[in-house]
């Protein structure tokens, strides 16, 4: 029988964070269990190639959602990684805190202790940031952390010349978007180093594998070994047969918004009717797993280009060939960058507390599965809501650990998310006709001139949206009293002892902008719950205040 002080369930990037810091003082033994495999190869370790490792099904669970009854029943895919490194290794890496103000919305409502004033020495604490010389201040960020965190060379006439429109349309710009000041146009920051991805298997798990009392076990987790409601193991089938891998102090649940409720309910911990209905007996009955899912979607305005200044010329086979070698020999070059590198925050109206709309830019017009729009050179901004009001689930199919779980988004369900989405194409329409954008527009290719109507509109919106691939909420952290919290305040599974939770899964409300910080912020800050440690003081930099914009920024 295998065994450790601490095993971990899931070597995502909140996993390899716990992974790296309970192993740090050479006290305490870990095992991280893992599904998938090695994250070797070129493809999943170029950024610029990161449309491919998430169509893989070597390094992705390959999950879609249930028919979205307010998408006309389409099915979107829902990738996870399944890989060391788990969604780290197949995403954008892109790196955004979130706003503060996130933070102080959790506390307010249930997670106490998880405020911007607490969970910042935590991201402080995991950055090496490294600004390129493009401003932000550095009182507010790490520089010796495991997490190298970059930003793109932006020598693409392109990137400046959306930062540019952006002040020209009145908003703000911001030297750094996880710095004082979340709101503006301005550089995006990438999880990159040297030309390569820098995951969170890169930048942990490795580092802490090299330690005595760290490894890593490959296998299905199938559920939870529960005795006297106290959690001392994890059942994982692999090579066909069903194998314990013993507790000493603690399970950690790491394995994705949609893997740790499915686990969770396979231990008989979630809402009893749903466990019976599926044959399993009930440890706990906690209503909120599997509720509260939450997601970002996001639309592509593309607009045709009047001069060849776009990545398309080299969206070809001899084109990609160059890059590709390129960054094999010599880690240089268009393939050391995700090709995301000016972004914005802005607010979609006066009266709004903090920004609540999300632009990535990109110097192409592609889709994420790689295919380029017919008009050849081009370009687009990803644009989104933050903060949508339209609440999804993930349920079980079957008692059966191998069938993949019931993903219900329930996207676009209120009246809200509609306004919202129509909200952001028109300020992005007002952008791309700034001034800064003439030399290069030529006209606009997708939603088209031709849609102007809230109809028209809608229409698009419906047939278009995808998911900007930022699970959360489906084991809630709040008060211990709150009936829909699944862990409370310190990541413990309310009604099981020796069992946690801490990857995306526990956000209460979705963070503005992509999750792949925040959640190994969470494994951070786990690790001190875990390890019963002095939880690192509130940074010394000025507390954070929402700057008093009562008006719009315009």
């Amino acid at each position: 029988m295998r065994q450790a002080d601490f095993v971990i369930v899931g070597a995502g990037s909140a996993g390899c964070a716990m992974a790296y810091r309970l192993s740090e003082d050479g006290k305490h033994s870990v095992i991280v269990i893992e599904h998938g495999g090695t994250d070797a190869g070129p493809l999943i370790q170029m950024p610029a190639a990161l449309s491919y490792p998430m169509n893989m099904p070597m390094y992705d669970w390959g999950y879609e959602t249930e028919p979205e009854p307010h998408l006309g029943g389409r099915k979107l895919a829902a990738p996870r990684g399944k890989v060391i490194g788990g969604s780290s290794s197949i995403n954008g890496m892109v790196y955004v805190r979130g706003a503060p103000s996130d933070y102080d919305h959790w506390e307010e409502t249930g997670a106490s202790g998880w405020a911007y004033k607490d969970v910042l020495p935590y991201f402080k604490r995991m950055e090496n940031w490294h600004d390129g010389g493009q401003g932000g201040d550095p009182t507010w960020r790490g520089t010796n952390g495991p997490l190298h965190i970059t930003r793109g060379p932006r020598t693409n006439p392109l990137f400046k010349a959306f930062v540019e429109a952006g002040r020209q349309a009145g908003y703000h710009t911001t030297d750094d978007y996880n710095g004082y000041q979340q709101e503006g146009f301005g550089p995006m920051e990438q999880t990159v180093w040297k030309g390569r991805r820098w995951s969170a298997a890169n930048a942990y798990l490795k580092p802490a594998l090299k330690r005595s009392k760290c490894d890593v076990v490959r296998g299905l987790a199938t559920r939870i070994k529960i005795e006297d409601k106290k959690a001392v193991g994890v059942e994982i089938e692999r090579g066909g047969k069903t194998e314990l891998i013993k507790a000493n102090r603690e399970v950690i649940i790491a394995a994705s918004s949609f893997n740790s409720p499915k686990l969770l309910m396979l231990s008989g911990i979630g809402p009893a009717e749903h466990l019976k209905s599926h044959g399993i007996e009930v440890v706990a009955d906690r209503q909120g797993v599997g509720q509260n899912l939450q997601d970002h979607l996001e639309l592509y305005l593309q607009m045709a280009a009047s001069q060849p200044v776009t990545l398309y010329k080299y969206w070809n086979i001899f084109g990609k060939a160059l890059i590709g070698a390129q960054w094999l020999f010599t880690k240089s070059g268009l393939g050391t960058s995700n090709q995301f590198e000016s972004a914005a925050f802005i607010r979609s109206k006066a009266g709004i507390k903090y920004p609540d709309i999300q632009y990535h830019f990109l110097p192409i017009a592609v889709r994420y599965d790689g295919q380029a729009a017919a008009e050849g050179h081009g370009f687009q901004a990803h644009v989104g809501p933050m903060r949508s009001v339209s609440r999804g689930s993930v349920t079980l199919k079957s008692a059966n650990p191998k069938d993949a779980p019931k993903i219900l988004f329930n996207y676009m369900s209120e009246e809200k998310d509609w306004e919202e989405f129509r909200n952001c194409i028109r300020l992005t329409r007002e952008i791309f006709a700034q001034d800064a954008f003439k030399p290069y527009v030529k006209h606009e290719i997708q939603p088209g001139k031709a849609v102007q109507s809230d109809d028209e509109l809608n229409g698009f919106i419906k047939e278009h949206v995808e998911s900007a691939y930022h699970p959360c909420g489906t084991c809630k952290l709040g008060a211990k009293d709150d009936p829909m919290a699944v862990v409370d305040p310190e990541l413990n599974v309310i009604g099981v002892e020796n069992l946690r939770v801490a990857d995306s899964s526990i956000f209460p409300r979705v963070t503005n902008g992509n999750l792949n910080g925040p959640s190994i912020m969470t494994g951070e800050k786990a690790s001190d719950h875990i390890l019963g440690k002095d939880l690192l003081p509130a940074s010394n930099a000025e507390p954070w205040v929402s700057p008093n914009w009562q008006t719009s920024q315009r």
